[in-house]
């Protein structure tokens, strides 16, 4: 099944194969957000265990799909073989920073908003805060599609849906981290839904854009790949990690972080 997947997305347009893998990955956004249909409550302690999960898999997919190849497909030797990497992953970083500071956005916890003031509704920043987590992730697919098409042997397609498929393992909590918030406050399932799964509309649009630029700017890959990394730690290290530990939940957090590394892990291996 793995065989002929990784050959029909080999036979079709990066561009469009970039496409397919970041609305799955939003399907699965969207699948989370339908819980609210079904539930009533969630339990916290399992909340902050798939918030875990979710950085679990960024930080794996960051190195083994992202950075590692990054490194591998770079011509030279000692420093001079990181440099790019270390430059795009900075530049990623630098980039998601900076939008955290300017695109208003509130945290999980209704606690902590940050950016610029605005009178946005609470719903609005939600909303903005897991669509800020996402755009690094489409990136990523993105770039990996882009990449395996140009040749690259270290971006490969199989490596692609692995990094797909992560991704969309931790969606699936985030749909419901924004929809069960909101309908908490009050809003009706239809609306919470719709404002979850929209959180990860951004996902195709980032994978696109990725995968078309890389395939006209080849030598560019090790910074878009590393770009893709920084920018993804970052969201691990200022807004999951935090996120996951609010409620004191360590172990569960940390359980599933765990969990979620092994599983990036062992899909980018498998299937690269």
């Amino acid at each position: 099944m793995a065989d002929k997947l990784i050959l029909y997305f080999e036979s079709i347009n990066p561009v469009l194969a970039a496409l397919y893998a970041t609305l799955f990955t939003w399907f699965l956004t969207a699948l989370g957000a339908a819980l609210v249909y079904f539930v009533k409550n969630t339990n916290k302690k399992l909340m902050d265990g798939m918030l875990g999960f979710t950085g679990g898999v960024m930080v794996a997919a960051s190195i083994w799909s992202l950075l590692i190849p990054a490194i591998d497909m770079t011509v030279g030797e000692g420093f001079y073989k990181v440099l790019p990497s270390i430059l795009g992953f900075l530049f990623g970083t630098a980039c998601l920073y900076s939008l955290d500071k300017v695109l208003p956005h509130l945290h999980v916890n209704f606690q902590q908003t940050e950016g610029i003031k605005t009178p946005w509704q609470k719903t609005t920043l939600l909303v903005l805060a897991i669509t800020l987590h996402n755009i690094p992730e489409g990136l990523a697919v993105g770039v990996m599609f882009g990449g395996a098409a140009a040749g690259i042997p270290e971006a490969t397609v199989g490596g692609a849906i692995a990094l797909a498929m992560g991704i969309g393992l931790q969606n699936f909590p985030e749909g419901l981290a924004v929809s069960m918030p909101l309908r908490r406050m009050g809003i009706s399932r239809n609306k919470s839904f719709m404002y979850g799964q929209a959180s990860a509309i951004v996902e195709p649009i980032a994978g696109v854009l990725g995968a078309f630029a890389v395939g006209f700017f080849t030598p560019m890959l090790p910074y878009a790949l590393s770009f893709a990394a920084g920018a993804m730690i970052f969201v691990v290290v200022e807004e999951v990690i935090p996120e996951a530990q609010q409620n004191n939940n360590t172990d569960s957090s940390t359980m599933g972080f765990i969990l979620g590394f092994l599983i990036m892990m062992t899909l980018d291996v498998t299937l690269s």
